[in-house]
């Protein structure tokens, strides 16, 4: 199976929903809420919503389920706005970055205008099937995961300050900046399939499995992938002094020397040339941390497989194969 074929099916569903309904005036503000969305991207997702209420409902489900992955995807979509604020990165999907073209404060409403379309969607969504009570149950999800995001942000902005974060610290952190997301999505399928509580439950535990693998994997190719495929600056977390996992591994294997240098390029404040970033990622690579890191992400990503497998009365069996994929593909993938 081409999971990216998959992905690129679910995407074209989603980008026409959110291009079809959302719409307005002034101008300049829909046109900055939605470049990113123009941008492309893997529309990982909204796809795993889509999917789930496949695997779980049938075509049925599916359908009942876009305003939801419509939703995900618009909520997704002003954290990275915001998130790019923060970060001052000037690149996003290979192209630039909506504070860069617009300004902060244009970024600003941006977010909050696609944040506030996400509930619209989600209430919209009664148009699309979903009984009221459904609809507040998925307004519930997202909700929730809307405070773990911001908790993981907050969290990821006091790391850079210190070097006393532990792997469980950083395994926190990930499950609540990217991991929260993925739930919500695996969830807010299976709401739209018309799941069981438990079972509803049960997918969340798979996206945040998943969202955390995923994260790694994310780590990694910020050090080590290829911008013109990732569509992002390379090094830019050592630059900014991120404590991914790739950091946390490395400053606990090197010693002397080696340690002290990436200690000092992992503060904020030190001038970092090409050079010495070059150097970090080459002492990281060298320490075993890589290994490690990518190591950990096959575990969850095994664990988040077990729990599709483990799966009962699924009605769509191409879809939970097609899960299994896209879980794979999330460790895997170059982009």
């Amino acid at each position: 199976m081409d999971i990216e074929l998959v992905l690129v099916k679910y995407a074209r569903l989603v980008d026409h929903f959110i291009l079809e309904h959302l719409s307005g005036t002034p101008e300049s503000l829909y046109q900055a809420a939605l470049h990113l969305v123009k941008a492309g991207g893997k529309r990982l997702r909204p796809a795993i919503a889509m999917l789930v209420a496949r695997m779980l409902g049938g075509i049925e489900a599916e359908s009942r389920a876009l305003p939801l992955a419509a939703a995900i995807e618009v909520s997704h979509t002003f954290t990275l706005i915001h998130d790019d604020i923060m970060d001052r990165d000037d690149y996003r999907r290979g192209v630039p970055t909506v504070h860069k073209l617009w300004g902060e404060s244009w970024a600003i409403l941006a977010g909050d205008l696609l944040h506030a379309y996400a509930y619209k969607f989600i209430v919209s969504s009664v148009d699309h099937g979903l009984s009221k009570g459904e609809a507040h149950e998925a307004m519930k999800v997202l909700t929730t995961a809307g405070i773990k995001v911001s908790r993981g942000q907050a969290y990821d902005l006091l790391f850079e300050k210190t070097l006393d974060v532990t792997v469980a610290d950083y395994l926190d952190m990930v499950y609540h900046k990217t991991g929260a997301m993925m739930e919500a999505s695996a969830k807010l399928g299976a709401v739209a399939a018309r799941a069981e509580s438990e079972v509803v439950e049960l997918l969340g535990q798979y996206g945040s499995l998943l969202g955390v693998a995923f994260q790694v994997r994310d780590d990694y190719l910020g050090m080590f992938g290829d911008p013109e495929k990732t569509g992002k600056p390379i090094y830019s977390d050592l630059r900014r002094g991120k404590k991914t996992l790739l950091a946390i591994y490395a400053l606990s294997k090197l010693k002397g020397e080696e340690r002290e240098f990436l200690v000092k390029l992992l503060d904020p404040n030190t001038p970092k040339s090409l050079e010495d970033l070059e150097r970090g990622a080459m002492l990281v690579k060298e320490s075993g941390a890589v290994d490690e890191a990518l190591r950990l992400s096959r575990v969850y990503a095994d664990r988040a497989k077990e729990i599709l497998l483990s799966l009962r009365n699924v009605v769509n069996e191409d879809a939970r194969e097609a899960l299994l994929v896209l879980t794979e593909y999330a460790i895997t993938r170059d982009r």
